[in-house]
C-alpha cells in the first residue's frame, strides 16, 4: 500500500514534534527541515490539530506541539484518519460496477485481508516507538547541537 503525501507529511510533523516534545515548533521550520512547501504543511497541521494530535498557539512565541503524549498516538489511527478507507483496487470504490468478474472474483478478499494486516501492524506501533532514538533524531533534525565525544545516540 502506498501512502499519500498528506499522510507522509502528517507522520513527519508528528515525528518532528515528538523528537523534542517540550519545544514549540513552527510550520515554517518543519517545512524547511523536510523541504516541503509551507502551504501544504499548513493544511496537514490543521488536520492534525482537528483530530487532537497537535495543539497550536498563535502569536508571538506561538507554534505547535503534541497535544497528547507520543505513546498515546497510535500510527494505525493516524494513517486511517489521513488516508480514509482502504481502497487498494478499483473494485473497492463505492458503486463501481466496471469489473466483469466482480461477482466471482476472489482478489478483493485477498486485498482486503492484506489491508487489514497492514493496519494491524500500524496499530501495534505508537509515535513513541518512532522516536526512541531521540538524541540522534534531534541532531539530524537540527533540534540540538551535536555533542562530540558522546556515545549515547539513543537517549
Amino acid at each position: 500500500m502506498r501512502l499519500t503525501a498528506f499522510t507522509d507529511y502528517s507522520l513527519r510533523v508528528l515525528i518532528y514534534l515528538a523528537a523534542d516534545p517540550d519545544r514549540r515548533a513552527t510550520v515554517g521550520e518543519i517545512a524547511q527541515r523536510f523541504d516541503i512547501k509551507q502551504n501544504h504543511l499548513t493544511k496537514v497541521v490543521h488536520a492534525l490539530a482537528r483530530h487532537g494530535w497537535v495543539t497550536t498557539v498563535r502569536g508571538k512565541g506561538g507554534g505547535l506541539m503534541l497535544a497528547i503524549p507520543p505513546e498515546d498516538i497510535v500510527l494505525g489511527a493516524v494513517v486511517r484518519q489521513t488516508e480514509g478507507p482502504a481502497r487498494p483496487a478499483e473494485c473497492f470504490e463505492p458503486g463501481n460496477q466496471a469489473c466483469s468478474i466482480a461477482r466471482m472474483c476472489r482478489l478483493r478478499g485477498v486485498l482486503h485481508r492484506a489491508s487489514e494486516a497492514f493496519y494491524a501492524v500500524l496499530d501495534e506501533a505508537t509515535l513513541a516507538d518512532l522516536v526512541h532514538n531521540g538524541r540522534a533524531l534531534r541532531q539530524v533534525l537540527q533540534l540540538m547541537p551535536a555533542r562530540v565525544g558522546r556515545g549515547d545516540a539513543h537517549a
